[in-house]
């Protein structure tokens, strides 16, 4: 085996470890141990390719790891998030055990309340997206479309501001089920829209060419700073606006 080629790889088994293990914390709504762990698989995920790229290893059994690891950690993870916060909006299970018999003696088995699966569709989104970016030539320096990860961020981050941020009236939005739709619906066009959004790949550390990273570096220091967990909605917005105007440029 070539252990310098196995490096990268590695890395990315280590992004799909944290992934798995945020799906279990997830699914027993334990938010705040899911968004640590999801965000220390993105950490991962930023690195492999960068040590692929520096120790030139790179391979399409990689890209294909890559986007498997990316399918958990930034896909399933954020779409059982939508799920339970779906839940906790309604107030309501989405399967109930009737645990009763009728009058024929059978057994009546399950209420449904349809509404938290809708948050699935995320993980649908960002299937398509990861199937998409492997197959597209031209995403080498730019993404189309919002990143997994991006979006994994945008959505980890509500269950964050409930916990930490302590406001009434962004809690109410939060767990409103139409912003929970809304959001849904929006994740899932921006992940596939034909936006050209910049990518975070330096090949010089001259200003002029990468203008537009180091005033998205800077800006998002000073408002996570400011905001804490609730920069990072503000971040993502702030990113594809940056991106929509460099593209004008």
């Amino acid at each position: 085996m070539n252990i310098k080629a196995f490096i990268p790889n590695f890395i990315t088994l280590l992004n799909l470890l944290c992934g798995s293990i945020a799906v279990i914390f997830a699914v027993n709504s334990h938010f705040i141990f899911a968004a640590f762990f999801v965000f220390l698989g993105i950490f991962f995920d930023f690195f492999d390719g960068l040590l692929a790229r520096k120790l030139k290893v790179q391979s399409e059994l990689g890209l294909q790891l890559d986007s498997l690891a990316d399918m958990v950690t930034s896909g399933l993870v954020p779409g059982i998030v939508l799920f339970k916060l779906l839940e906790l909006a309604t107030n309501s299970k989405a399967v109930t055990p009737i645990n009763e018999w009728s009058e024929t003696m059978q057994w009546t088995g399950y209420k449904l309340n349809l509404l938290p699966f809708i948050g699935l569709f995320v993980t649908l989104a960002s299937a398509y997206r990861l199937a998409r970016f492997n197959i597209d030539q031209e995403q080498q320096n730019y993404f189309k479309g919002l990143p997994t990860p991006a979006n994994a961020l945008l959505i980890l981050s509500l269950p964050l501001i409930l916990e930490f941020q302590n406001n009434d009236v962004i809690n109410a939005i939060i767990l409103n089920p139409w912003f929970l739709v809304i959001l849904t619906i929006v994740s899932c066009y921006i992940l596939n829209a034909s936006i050209k959004l910049f990518a975070l790949k330096f090949k010089n550390w001259s200003f002029k060419p990468n203008a537009v990273r180091y005033i998205f570096i800077i800006l998002t220091l000073v408002l996570i700073v400011v905001l804490h967990f609730a920069a990072i909605p503000v971040i993502i917005l702030l990113y594809i606006f940056l991106s929509l105007f460099n593209n004008i440029n």
